[in-house]
């Protein structure tokens, strides 16, 4: 993801200054990567189209109705990779309004092509860190679900400070939920599962859907990390929680 350095952070409904941002520590890296002749080719004819530049956004909530063309419920997820998974999910749910956020280029680029071959109308792209789009462009209670698959799991100890799934993170995430919206994690890495299952159960706007965790849906396809996961003996995890009504 892009990060930005703003030297102040406002509330996106009301504009009240919530002064200087505390995050120092990002998620991701950002990784290098040439796209390739079909990648490029497919990002010129379709990124003014279908994405948007997350630091490049003008002030307040992002306009999805004028993006997307119409009013539907808005499903964010966060750290699409190389769209095989997002093409498919949103492919399956057409009544959504599905954004997709990721900081690799080429990832991007490759989920316009998946999304020309497959003719996703429903689709649109967000280059940047997920946390600057949900602090000053996503407005409170406006997502009905967010969507977390495989999120770096920084397996060193060291790096744990890095992982994107904290308690502020999810106070976030959850105050951008509609009441009784969703947010969907995955992850096969035993430890992190455990981190994001405390973390969740102790933000008070979330509550629980399943005893621990959820049963694994058919709908989610399996991707190359959950393929990748299996091969070496790791089991997948699933979380889902869902905003508590007011």
């Amino acid at each position: 993801m892009t990060s930005t350095d703003p030297t102040t952070a406002t509330d996106p409904v009301t504009g009240a200054d919530q002064g200087p941002p505390k995050r120092t520590v990002v998620s991701f890296v950002h990784r290098g990567g040439r796209m390739t002749v079909g990648q490029v080719r497919a990002w010129d004819r379709r990124w003014p189209e279908l994405g948007k530049q997350v630091g490049e956004l003008p002030a307040g909530p992002l306009d999805t109705d004028s993006w997307f063309g119409r009013r539907a419920p808005v499903l964010l997820e966060i750290g699409s990779g190389m769209g095989e998974t997002t093409s498919r999910l949103a492919q399956a749910a057409p009544e959504l309004n599905y954004l997709a956020v990721e900081v690799y280029e080429p990832g991007l680029a490759q989920l316009i092509l998946r999304a020309e071959a497959m003719e996703l109308t429903n689709l649109r792209l967000l280059r940047g860190d997920a946390v600057v789009l949900l602090t000053e462009h996503i407005a409170p209670g406006s997502l009905a679900a967010v969507r977390i698959y495989f999120p770096d799991p920084w397996p060193k100890k060291k790096h744990h400070k890095r992982r994107l799934v904290q308690p502020e993170f999810i106070a976030l995430v959850a105050s951008r939920l509609v009441p009784g919206g969703t947010v969907h994690l995955a992850t096969d890495w035993e430890h992190y599962a455990e981190q994001m299952l405390e973390v969740l159960t102790a933000e008070p706007l979330l509550r629980n859907q399943h005893d621990g965790w959820a049963p694994r849906p058919d709908w989610r396809p399996v991707t190359k990390f959950e393929s990748r996961a299996q091969d070496e003996g790791r089991i997948s995890r699933d979380l889902l929680f869902e905003r508590v009504k007011d």
